[in-house]
């Protein structure tokens, strides 16, 4: 493990590496609860800001640029806070069926395939996990 690249990184991408691995966890914790408990509410709205940050923040990391400062990442990050919002929206008119298929499907995309990305050599996570 290569904490050095992790802390050389600038703040962004720090900040957004943090904020993930903790949606993560939370995910974790989150599939384990009773869905609609007081706790379930209160962790799930945690999880909805911290991927609402992390998909806020990748518009200030521009490494890897395809149109002018973005690349397909930022349409992930766009993908991400209509989802959000759109999954907070379901649960509130208690449309089950569409909050689990969409939460689902933002926990795959955005975080373990946009993730799984970040393990590709080049990239930081591959330089921290699996050395540069």
């Amino acid at each position: 493990m290569n904490l050095t690249a992790f802390a050389n990184a600038s703040p962004v991408i720090q900040i957004h590496t943090l904020l993930a691995l903790g949606a993560v966890l939370l995910t974790i914790s989150i599939f384990a609860l009773r869905k609609g408990s007081p706790l379930h509410r209160v962790m799930g709205w945690t999880w909805v800001i911290m991927m609402a940050l992390v998909a806020l923040s990748s518009f200030w990391i521009n490494e890897l640029r395809v149109l002018g400062a973005f690349s397909p990442i930022h349409l992930l990050s766009i993908i991400t806070l209509v989802t959000l919002v759109s999954s907070v929206t379901a649960a509130r008119r208690h449309n089950v069926k569409r909050h689990k298929r969409q939460m689902r499907t933002l926990v795959f995309g955005a975080l373990i395939v946009a993730g799984g990305f970040t393990f590709l050599p080049g990239r930081l996570m591959h330089t921290v996990f699996l050395g540069g």
